[in-house]
């Protein structure tokens, strides 16, 4: 699997109907797969795969900061006009707790000003959750399957009608990744 790709080609292949044995068309799989990958993360707004981030960022006034990318996993650093503030020892300590969506300061605020406020943490899913791989896999399938009738809306097979579906993707494909959708920026 290739970075930044949300499945494998062997488990596009066994999903194929009948499942896929030869190796003829691997390569085309294979960039299917990086496409449709690509096409999820901007569909959901955000990278999957767990990621280092650096963020600097203004001051709120607030004792919360959303940061930009999610779940949160680690913090390495958090500074506040220059200041270095330590991760709270204990939940109700100075310093700062966070979640997997925002980091917390205890004991102080994030003070107002510009780009002064500096983050260095972890966030992302240390393996592609099976909602978004599945998604990614039905997706790949279609536009496979479906490359021998690009453009065509409908077809006429001995006096029946059959029609295409022209959406970017299915609603079963999209109501599976919905829910990692990020309709914020933070």
């Amino acid at each position: 699997m290739a970075d930044g790709d949300l499945t494998t080609l062997d488990n596009v292949k066994n999903w194929l109907s009948p499942p896929l044995t030869t190796s003829g068309d691997d390569a085309m799989l294979t960039r299917l797969i990086t496409a449709a990958s690509q096409f999820i993360e901007t569909w959901l707004n955000r990278a999957i795969a767990s990621q280092d981030y650096v963020e600097t960022r203004d001051g709120n006034g607030g004792n919360r900061l959303v940061t930009a990318h999610a779940p949160i996993t680690a913090v390495a650093s958090l500074t506040v006009d220059g200041d270095a503030i330590p991760l709270a020892p204990t939940p109700l300590a100075t310093g700062f707790v966070y979640s997997p969506t925002a980091i917390y300061l205890q004991g102080r605020r994030f003070t107002p000003g510009f780009q002064n406020v500096v983050v260095s943490y972890t966030a992302g899913y240390a393996s592609t959750p099976p909602e978004i791989e599945q998604a990614c896999i039905e997706l790949v399938a279609l536009r496979y399957k479906e490359r021998d009738r690009i453009g065509q809306v409908s077809k006429n097979l001995a006096g029946e009608v059959v029609a295409f579906t022209q959406k970017d993707m299915p609603a079963d494909v999209q109501t599976l990744i919905d829910q990692y959708r990020r309709n914020f920026t933070p």
